[in-house]
This record gives structure tokens, C-alpha cells and sequence, in this order.
């Protein structure tokens, strides 16, 4: 571990700033002004509750600003926001970033007690919640939005008429609190600046053009930094519509797409399966969308090939982190199902892939993935990954040693630069001495017609150090549940075989998707 790197009283990287971003804006701050100035009455943000031109939405984010730093908030301060897809999640992320406050944002699906222990972690210095979790959280400091009501203090804020100051923000300072999923253990606080909130909605102009009235719908929690970024900041960089969905049932998604015309979507696997297998959802509903990606988790080409083969186009697939922030790599061209590709970089970024000793090995062998700023033409030296952990300085050396991203991803690189993912570093499987890759194994599974998901995990064994198990779901139209060692010994080496199947209705995921590898270990020791 290199432990010499310079970080600071909060265990942040100490260093030398990246370069401008090529074009504007420099800050979050001023993520609304070219909307407000070249088109103020085109709809920014809609609800099921409103909707919010650029000027509306700007006036409002100027009163948040005011209001919150008469409460005493300061730049610097922990804000933190529990709140499902409504405006004033976004209108409180904005207003933080105008005052050069700290933003945390907590996904609504959050245990009570997994909140108080980030309010506690974070040292949160005012918290925006419901009233629900204000009662379970009891923090000092506490806001509350009720949308059962005509008033609540967001209301008495907006209306309040303070004066919102003029500040000088520090593109580079901390803006932003990510936690990492906690699959495995504590989640982490990965800290961004405004800088790095940036690239993604910048970088997107001239990799994916704007469209004419284009809509971009988000129905995962923007309360994640991810998703908060990769949905309206996104949108407001581009001068287009953010449309919030604050529920993710097929129908009520189906439904939200088409009343909205929304054109643009982000699913996670589980979503999009979900989509694919409702009974009542047919290929006409999704006509409006013309770009949907899928991200968040592990998208098997069996997933893209059902996709296409009921609606008709082949979805993107992202792969991204909370440390990048948000998806860095991206598959243009969908492959159509016949890859495990994830995709090629996007214009900012630079993917490396090393061996054990830190050096970068060649296409084909797999090592771990990292990554760093381009070093060529107009984002040379612009992309900066986290500025660290909150108050974790180890774990922040760890991670940024070398100047490089450390994903802590296992994967390679193909010869024409697509990057392959093999799955986690602490989730590689030795049995018997041998590495055995979770994903090259899933890829076998899922190419069965009846199985709809799979993962792989590895036992401890006495003999064999570790041993292969998979949990399965199959399609509920499959009884008896398919033999899937016979499937699996027609393509894979007989100890890449797993020894038990494990049957499931469906695989325990947290809300990101992303399945919870301590529970399922647990399912197996039962």
C-alpha cells in the first residue's frame, strides 16, 4: 500500500488541480444559466407533482440558496437529503452547490439505521428528509418536505426571501458525498467536487448529440450522486427535460414513458428484465424511447438479445463507479448481443489495465482495471477521479496510488480498446489453485433459454480452498428447473463446473441493483 501520498485533515487527496473542463460551465452553481439565458420557458423538471421551467426552477434554486444560508449553513457544511424523485431534491442539490456546501444524498430505501450511522459519519450538518424518516432519524438539525400537506419548511424556505449570496465557488473543493453500495462491508464516503460533477453532461454534447426535443426520464433514486448526475444535471448541461419517476413497477414506468415522451432512459438489469418478462407490457409502449442504457450492474448479452428480441433495439450497456463519478465506459454500437464487451472509454478517460506489480499488461490478459485522465487532444489532463474517502485516508491512498483510479474490477482489454469485466478482485474464485472468473461462468448459465439471472460465488472449502456455487433464476414457465451442470460441461472446464444450483425466485440486490454477495453466501450455508 502506498501510504505516502499527501491527504488532508478528512483523508483527501491532496493535489495538484486538473485541468479546465473545454467548455462551460466550470461549476454546478452555474449548471442552470445557459438554460435560463437561451431558453427560459422550455420545461426543465417535471414531477408528478410540477412542472418547472429553466427560469422557474433557477428562481427557486436562487431562494433555496438564500433561505439555507440564513439557517446558518456555510460552505463547507454537511447537507445531507433523504427524499424520493421529487423537484425539491434536485432544487436542495443545486442550492448546496450554490453556496459551496457539501451535499450527501441518501436513497430513500435506506434502512433508518443505515441513515443515521451516514448522518453520524459524515458529521451532517442539516438534514432534509420526510417526516417519516425525520422521526426515525431524530438528527439535531432536521427540514421535512410533506407532500400531504399545501405547506412544509422547503415551502417556508422557497418563500422565505432571503437574499442568496454572491459567492466565489471553488470548482475543485468538496461538493459532494457518494457511499459506495456496502455489498460487502460499511460503505465509504467517496468525496467529488464540482469539477468532477461536470465532465459527464459536458463530455455528452458532442459524443451523443442532442436531440430535438429530447426527454431524458430517470426512475432510479437521484438521490445517488450517480444518478443525480447522470439524469437532470445531465439533462440542464444539454439544455433538454428532466422527467422524474419516483416509482419503478413496469406499468407505472410503462406509463410515465409515454405520457412524458420520454426519449432517453437509464434501467438497471433487474428493471429491464422486469420489463421484458411483464405479461402486460408489449413493444408498442416503449415506442417514444430511442437511447435506453443499461448500467448500475453486470448486463449479460442474453439480457441485451431478450430486449431486442421483444422491443426491437438493442440497448447500451454502462459501466461506471461512485468513485469515477458515474459510468465511465460505454458501449456505442450495442454489439447486438454477441459481446461481453462493456463498451469503449468515453472522451475524458483513459482505461489501463494492470498486473500485480502496478505495470499495464496487453489486450487479452486480465488484470485490474484502473483508470486516469486522457492524455491527448481537447480533455488531456480534464477528468479527475474522487478526491478520496471521507475520513478514511487509507483507503484513500489505496485507491488513487500511482495516479491512477483503482477500480478493484478484474477485466481486459480487447485489442480494438473494449474493455471486458471478470468481476471483482475480492470476488475471484481459487479452487484448487486455479482463478476461476464469476462472470465467464454466469455468461455460460445465462446462455440457457430458461434461465432469466444468475451469480456465482465461491464456498470455502478445507480441500479445495474455495468451491463454485451458482443461484439461479429460471423462467416460472420452466418446471422441473433445467440441468444446468450437463449445459455448463458442454462449454466450460470441469472445474469451472459448479457443484450446486441453487434455485431462487429472485437474487437479493440492494436498491442499485447490485446483487448482496453476503446474503446469498448465507443462503448456501443454510
Amino acid at each position: 500500500m502506498d501510504q505516502k501520498l499527501p491527504v488532508d485533515q478528512r483523508g483527501l487527496l491532496i493535489r495538484t488541480n486538473p485541468l479546465p473542463l473545454p467548455e462551460g460551465p466550470q461549476t454546478v452553481a452555474k449548471a442552470l444559466a445557459q438554460g435560463v439565458r437561451d431558453h427560459p420557458d422550455r420545461e426543465a423538471l417535471v414531477d408528478r407533482y410540477s412542472r418547472l421551467t429553466y427560469k422557474q426552477l433557477d428562481d427557486r434554486v436562487e431562494a433555496a440558496a438564500g433561505a439555507l444560508t440564513a439557517l446558518g449553513l456555510r460552505s463547507g457544511d454537511r447537507f445531507a437529503v433523504c427524499l424520493p424523485n421529487r423537484h425539491e431534491l434536485i432544487e436542495a442539490f443545486l442550492a448546496a452547490q450554490r453556496i459551496g456546501a457539501i451535499w450527501l444524498g441518501i436513497k430513500p430505501s435506506s434502512n433508518p439505521s443505515e441513515i443515521r450511522w451516514m448522518l453520524k459519519d459524515s458529521e451532517t450538518n442539516l438534514f432534509l428528509t420526510t417526516p417519516e424518516y425525520a422521526s426515525q432519524t431524530h438528527h439535531r438539525h432536521t427540514l421535512t418536505i410533506n407532500p400531504a400537506v399545501d405547506t412544509d419548511d422547503w415551502t417556508d424556505l422557497i418563500d422565505s426571501g432571503q437574499p442568496c449570496p454572491n459567492l466565489e465557488i471553488d470548482p475543485h473543493a468538496p461538493a459532494a458525498i457518494a457511499y459506495t453500495s456496502g455489498t460487502t462491508d460499511r460503505p465509504k464516503g467517496a468525496v467529488h467536487s464540482q469539477h468532477n460533477i461536470l465532465w459527464s453532461g459536458i463530455s455528452s454534447r458532442s459524443e451523443y448529440p442532442v436531440s430535438p426535443q429530447e426527454r431524458h426520464g430517470t426512475a432510479l433514486a437521484c438521490a445517488i450522486l450517480n444518478l443525480m448526475i447522470l439524469g437532470p444535471i445531465w439533462s440542464f448541461l444539454r439544455g433538454t427535460t428532466a422527467v422524474l419517476i419516483d416509482r419503478t413497477d413496469p406499468i407505472t414506468l410503462v406509463r410515465a414513458i409515454q405520457q412524458e415522451s420520454i426519449n432517453r432512459i437509464t434501467l438497471v438489469p433487474t428493471m429491464a428484465h422486469d420489463l421484458i418478462e411483464h405479461p402486460e407490457v408489449t413493444p408498442n409502449d416503449l415506442e417514444s424511447l430511442t437511447e435506453i442504457i443499461i448500467g448500475a450492474a453486470h448486463t449479460p448479452p442474453e439480457l441485451r438479445r431478450r430486449w431486442f428480441k421483444k422491443f426491437g433495439t438493442w440497448p447500451l450497456v454502462s459501466y461506471g463507479l461512485t468513485e469515477a463519478p458515474s459510468g465511465v465506459v460505454r458501449d456505442r454500437h450495442a454489439y447486438q448481443g454477441t459481446s461481453e464487451t462493456v463498451g469503449f472509454p468515453l472522451e475524458p478517460i483513459e482505461v489501463v489495465v494492470i498486473d500485480e506489480n502496478g505495470d499495464e499488461i496487453p489486450p487479452g490478459k486480465v488484470g485490474e482495471v484502473c483508470l486516469r485522465p486522457r492524455r491527448e487532444g481537447r480533455w488531456a489532463g480534464v477528468w479527475s477521479p474522487m478526491l478520496g474517502y471521507w475520513n478514511q485516508p487509507k483507503d484513500t491512498c489505496q485507491a488513487l496510488k500511482g495516479g491512477l483510479l483503482h477500480t478493484n474490477d478484474l477485466g481486459f482489454l480487447n485489442a480494438d480498446g473494449s474493455l471486458v469485466i471478470r468481476g471483482r478482485r475480492n470476488q475471484i474464485i481459487i479452487r484448487g489453485g486455479s482463478n476461476v472468473y464469476p462472470a465467464e461462468i454466469e455468461g455460460v448459465i445465462l446462455s440457457h433459454p430458461a434461465v432469466l439471472e444468475t451469480v456465482v460465488v465461491g464456498l470455502q472449502d478445507d480441500r479445495l480452498g474455495e468451491r463454485i456455487v451458482a443461484a439461479v433464476v429460471v423462467s416460472s414457465e420452466v418446471s422441473p428447473p433445467p440441468d444446468l451442470s450437463a449445459h455448463c460441461a458442454s462449454k466450460l472446464a470441469r472445474y469451472k463446473i459448479p457443484e450446486q444450483f441453487l434455485f431462487l425466485n429472485k437474487l437479493p440486490r440492494n436498491t442499485m441493483g447490485k446483487i448482496l454477495q453476503h446474503e446469498l453466501v448465507n443462503l448456501f450455508n443454510c
